[in-house]
């Protein structure tokens, strides 16, 4: 038997079952996997393979040739949190927020820009020279985001996101160390008492894996909209969930569907609340007009740096949208939003809870925070890993009026209870 070159062998089978392959019919999965092991069985043959070989020989076809090549074991790979892939040749994957160069490359450009169109294709987005840009997500839900030449001048690039398939619960966040009992049962009550409540914090900070587990404190006898640009939300304990996604426009530049339009699409559904998975442009204001609209206990996210920079960065995306005077959009910010939660990646690669702010209002043209807990640092283990914990200041909550409707009261040292 003739010792041959795997990745020869891989591109022979694969040629070969794309050359037997009923083209009149979509066969299965199962049809597919049963060439290729077929054909695997009958090189072998000639071609010595141990057990294991033909295994990876089998499973790297089937992913070239139904799944998503190279990057499927990489995505099936639980703990690999992101995917980077820089053209054809240089992918990067980051595995407990370090991030590593792995050997695998694509055959070629072209087959690296195949999988792009076929992922953006399923979700009916469109990506080529003309429109360059896009955002798309898998069948799990992780986030994709593309760049193509000429925009792109190492070739496609290609950054994936992944979520958990199940989302993270309050207690796994307590556990990894993210926030505090205390802080957690405090936010807990927000939720309940549908106070409308921000999510800030830079990319990677856990904005997305912290709003779904909020989501669980929703009551199941509650109507939720979902409104993304790419669906990434997993709410799993609300039954009355409604779920809507952007669309571009066609080739004939018709047909866009903006977050602002399902906004307003959302309000005639009688939703109990609104869910906007990231804020990132004029579709602000269609969002404070919500939460000013009866809304109450909308969540929200956005990028910046601190619960003070967010109310800066908000002003701004209004202001993209709509020529109002500055104290005006200071006043819907400050009656919609009630609480501003503010995540942060810290130098150890942690995801910690940073502070958790009231809007208090607006006074003498700026809007008041009122900071209920803090991040506070206490050190490093000899590993480097931050020591620290969210702390309770000495500052109470002001706006208890939601806190009494839902049943709940505030103690004199500022603990959430019921009445």
């Amino acid at each position: 038997m003739i010792k041959i070159d795997t990745n020869s062998l891989i591109r022979e089978i694969e040629d070969y079952v794309k050359e037997n392959m009923d083209i009149t019919r979509d066969p299965t999965d199962e049809e597919i996997e049963e060439l290729i092991t077929k054909t695997v069985f009958e090189k072998s043959k000639k071609y010595y393979m141990n057990i294991s070989e033909k295994q990876n020989v089998i499973k790297t076809v089937f992913n070239s040739l139904r799944r998503l090549d190279i990057l499927q074991p990489l995505l099936d790979d639980k703990s690999i949190t992101e995917i980077m892939v820089n053209g054809s040749d240089n992918i990067f994957i980051e595995r407990k927020g370090q991030i590593t160069k792995i050997d695998q490359k694509f055959e070629s450009t072209t087959k690296l820009e195949n999988i792009i169109q076929t992922i953006v294709s399923k979700v009916n987005r469109t990506i080529n020279e003309s429109s360059p840009i896009v955002d798309a997500r898998l069948a799990d839900g992780s986030r994709i985001h593309v760049v193509l030449p000429p925009i792109a001048l190492n070739g496609p690039i290609l950054t994936i996101r992944k979520f958990p398939d199940k989302p993270l619960t309050i207690e796994e966040l307590i556990n990894l160390g993210s926030l505090t009992k205390e802080a957690a049962d405090f936010i807990e009550k927000l939720v309940t008492a549908k106070y409308n409540i921000f999510i800030s914090g830079g990319t990677g900070s856990g904005k997305t894996t912290f709003l779904n587990t909020l989501s669980n404190f929703i009551s199941k006898d509650e109507r939720i909209i979902t409104i993304e640009d790419s669906a990434e939300l997993k709410i799993v304990n609300v039954p009355n969930l409604v779920r809507l996604e952007t669309r571009d426009a066609n080739t004939q530049g018709k047909g866009k569907v903006e977050i602002s339009n399902l906004i307003k699409a959302s309000l005639r559904m009688r939703p109990d609340r609104i869910i906007v998975g990231e804020v990132r442009g004029k579709e602000a204001i269609d969002m404070l007009q919500a939460m000013n609209t009866g809304h109450d206990g909308s969540l929200s996210t956005g990028h910046a740096n601190s619960t003070k920079d967010m109310l800066s960065r908000i002003e701004t995306m209004v202001l993209s949208g709509a020529e109002l005077p500055l104290n005006a959009i200071r006043q819907q910010i400050a009656s919609a939003i009630n609480i501003i939660i503010h995540l942060g990646r810290l130098r150890d690669k942690s995801r910690r809870v940073l502070e958790i702010s009231e809007i208090l209002g607006f006074y003498n043209g700026e809007i008041k925070l009122n900071s209920l807990f803090n991040f506070v640092e206490q050190g490093e283990t000899e590993d480097k890993k931050i020591v620290g914990s969210l702390q309770k200041t000495k500052n109470k909550l002001q706006n208890t009026r939601k806190l009494e409707m839902a049943g709940f009261k505030l103690s004199e040292d500022g603990v959430i209870c019921e009445q």
